[in-house]
């Protein structure tokens, strides 16, 4: 999680929602992102869509069997349908987001019948420090 909080850093520098996302196999890291919606011009470049893009790539295979993936904040229901389509084994989160999260709020995305792969979530972790990034970063812009 350490990773994905300095990823998220790293975006708020850049006026990006500070969210970072990083997935590992094995213990390795295999791809580490942040937000960057603002600088490509792409609402879908969400931490979690650019780091699984980059691991894919950096496999070989459109599937991520067996990798985990580590977020900052609580994915929403566009990077939830993602991880389920990587095949992602465990979503590991830090804050929780009651009004765009489609993980453990909003849709719920894993609980849908319609859902194919269904991760091992876990969440609360570094909450309060993921939680402040964010809160720090849209008091600034208020």
């Amino acid at each position: 999680m350490g990773l994905a909080l300095t990823e998220a850093r790293a975006a708020a520098a850049l006026g990006e929602v500070p969210v970072g996302a990083v997935v590992t196999r094995d213990g390795a890291v295999i791809a580490r992102a942040g937000n960057r919606t603002r600088e490509l011009n792409d609402p879908t470049a969400h931490a979690e869509i650019l780091a699984i893009r980059a691991a894919c790539e950096a496999l070989g295979d459109e599937r991520l069997v067996g990798c985990d993936l580590h977020v900052t904040l609580e994915p929403c229901a566009m990077c939830a349908a993602a991880i389920s389509f990587a095949r992602i084994r465990r979503l590991y989160y830090g804050a929780s987001d009651p009004k765009g999260g489609g993980v453990e709020h909003g849709g719920r995305f894993y609980e849908q019948p319609t859902c194919h792969h269904a991760p091992e979530v876990y969440s609360g972790f570094r909450e309060s420090e993921a939680a402040a990034i964010l809160r720090d970063f849209f008091r600034e812009r208020r």
